[in-house]
């Protein structure tokens, strides 16, 4: 079985020394590159490409937001994890605007960490309950109303593999169907839904209980 490789990005040493103490732990977990800013995370998750690339917001000469949002063009199989004390709501926002698969407060206990890079190395996403609640009251400030009853079957299961970061050639692969038949089905659900974005998508979905936060 292929390792899970792991990109740690903190300014802190001694942050990374301990969630590298804690991801060692687990078999087949391999730690293969650690930065002290921005930069050096973006440069070290090209050319290593993690499955995972855990960062602080707060980071030097290019903060983790927009760290995230180069790894997320450069790298596609790379799964950004923030992993950060700030709960802002905006700055949660603006995280999953930039592609972010996980969000996880430094506040919580080792095995919400350990269960936060299992989530994103398989694929799916991770919400430490703060930020679900976010996105939950944001959802429900806004002036939607929806329900997964108006969907189709095949409506709700992309809705679901979508919030949870897969692409439409990804769910065309997985259903045998063309990826024109995945893209009718994902527009005919955000029509229905009055969705806009991936983001949208995920938030639904959170709410609607299709993914896990």
């Amino acid at each position: 079985m292929r390792p899970l490789k792991i990109l740690i990005a903190d300014d802190h040493s001694i942050v990374r020394a301990g969630i590298k103490a804690v991801l060692d732990t687990r078999a087949g977990w391999e730690v293969r590159a650690e930065a002290d800013n921005g930069e050096a995370a973006v440069n070290l998750a090209i050319e290593n490409t993690p499955d995972v690339a855990i960062l602080d917001y707060s980071l030097p000469i290019l903060n983790g937001l927009e760290a995230a949002r180069k790894i997320a063009a450069a790298s596609k199989r790379t799964a950004v994890l923030m992993y950060t004390m700030h709960d802002d709501e905006t700055l949660i926002k603006d995280a999953l605007q930039a592609k972010v698969r996980g969000y996880l407060l430094k506040t919580g206990e080792d095995t919400e960490l350990v269960a936060a890079v299992e989530a994103l190395g398989k694929g799916k996403t991770y919400f430490s309950q703060r930020v679900a609640e976010c996105l939950l009251e944001d959802f429900l400030s806004s002036d939607k109303v929806v329900t997964s009853q108006t969907l189709t079957q095949r409506e709700r299961e992309v809705v679901q593999l979508v919030a949870e970061g897969q692409s439409n050639k990804n769910i065309a692969s997985r259903w045998g169907v063309s990826i024109k038949t995945v893209d009718s089905h994902r527009t005919s659900a955000m029509r229905k839904l009055n969705l806009r974005s991936a983001v949208d998508l995920a938030r639904y979905a959170i709410r609607n209980r299709l993914i896990e936060p």
